[in-house]
């Protein structure tokens, strides 16, 4: 067992706070890593608030993990100590499912295990995330990282980036195809940069005119704002997908009648209430809603090395564990570009 330090939730109502703990000692496949970065994601802050029903107390949130092995277990064959590797929004599944089985680890079909809010398959034990100094986790969960790019901004790429990746390549985008992103934040930014680089023709929606030269530098072609009815209007019938990263109160029938015939609006935003879409909308010319969530392990590695091949990192406001809290308070008033990261460096001061 090895101490670490951590920030951790008590309860649903209270700021984090210190918290101590200790990491298992790395079994046969294990790897042992040091944590540098972690990344916020809004769903730490739905689950540490308990917003999502289930979350069990002390909570360590974080799963956008970049850190250096320190220490390898004997039957591990991936990884030696120094190398840098990253670890995402799960840690273990159960391997025998159908979906494990096709590298679908995240929709295993007995549930993955969490890295954190989580318990560990073997011991029960609870899992604790990466806002902690250090973390053990089996060889076959764990993802090589470049050391071509900026870690603190491939901490988002665990989350931010794989939820959006994941859905892109499923669906096919190449170049020509002309996709729609709605929503300019740490889910948006990403699919912008990736729906980009695989040579797509790639427009921002979005209600607020002040994102426009953002979303350009990030490598949107056109920019068309949601609020303008004569614009939604003009854009009836264009796109062949729509990545929908919006997670507030919206109606998906506006955004559906964008679409060309055949074409997919993918749902990566959670909105809090279910939403209404007549089948009409869906029949008309053969449209599609689908889902997506994470990738799994293989798919995750796949889109860490594209973006070392293209040099595509997050945007991110490097912070200090001290500065959670106000982090999240930021995260829900939408005031970041567009990703925090923390600097585990701090946490160990």
């Amino acid at each position: 067992m090895t101490a670490t330090k951590a920030y951790a939730a008590q309860s649903a109502t209270t700021p984090l706070v210190p918290f101590n703990f200790e990491r298992r000692t790395p079994g046969p496949h294990d790897v042992q890593i040091e944590i540098l970065y972690c990344g916020v994601c809004h769903s730490d802050i739905h689950q540490v608030r308990n917003e999502w029903g289930g979350s069990v107390f002390p909570m360590v949130p974080g799963h956008e993990i970049v850190g250096r092995i320190t220490a390898v277990g004997n039957h591990v064959t991936k990884f030696k100590v120094g190398d840098l590797a990253g670890i995402g929004c799960f840690v273990d599944s159960c391997r025998v499912c159908d979906n494990c089985k096709e590298g679908l680890e995240q929709y295993c079909e007995e549930g993955m295990t969490g890295t954190y809010n989580s318990k560990e398959r073997d011991t029960q034990a609870p899992t604790y995330g990466g806002y902690s100094t250090q973390i053990v986790v089996d060889e076959n969960y764990t993802l090589k990282v470049s050391d071509k790019l900026s870690l603190p901004g491939v901490a988002p790429l665990l989350c931010a980036g794989i939820t959006t990746y994941s859905p892109l390549r499923y669906v096919g985008v190449k170049k020509g195809d002309k996709v729609a992103v709605l929503g300019l934040g740490g889910l948006g930014h990403m699919a912008v940069k990736f729906a980009a680089a695989f040579g797509a023709e790639v427009t921002m929606l979005s209600g607020s005119p002040s994102k426009e030269a953002d979303a350009k530098k990030l490598g949107a072609h056109h920019f068309e704002l949601t609020s303008n009815a004569e614009t939604m209007k003009s854009l009836k019938g264009k796109f062949d997908v729509i990545l929908n990263t919006v997670s507030a109160p919206h109606e998906y029938t506006t955004y559906i009648e964008l679409l060309k015939t055949n074409g997919t609006m993918i749902i990566v935003g959670i909105p809090p209430e279910p939403a209404k879409v007549p089948a009409f909308h869906l029949i008309h010319q053969r449209k599609k809603i689908m889902g997506s969530m994470i990738g799994g392990i293989a798919e995750t590695q796949e889109m860490l090395d594209f973006c070392a091949e293209h040099a595509i990192v997050s945007d991110i406001e490097l912070i200090d564990i001290n500065y959670i809290n106000e982090a999240y308070d930021r995260v829900l008033k939408s005031d970041v570009k567009y990703r925090f990261v923390i600097d585990i460096a701090s946490l160990k001061k």
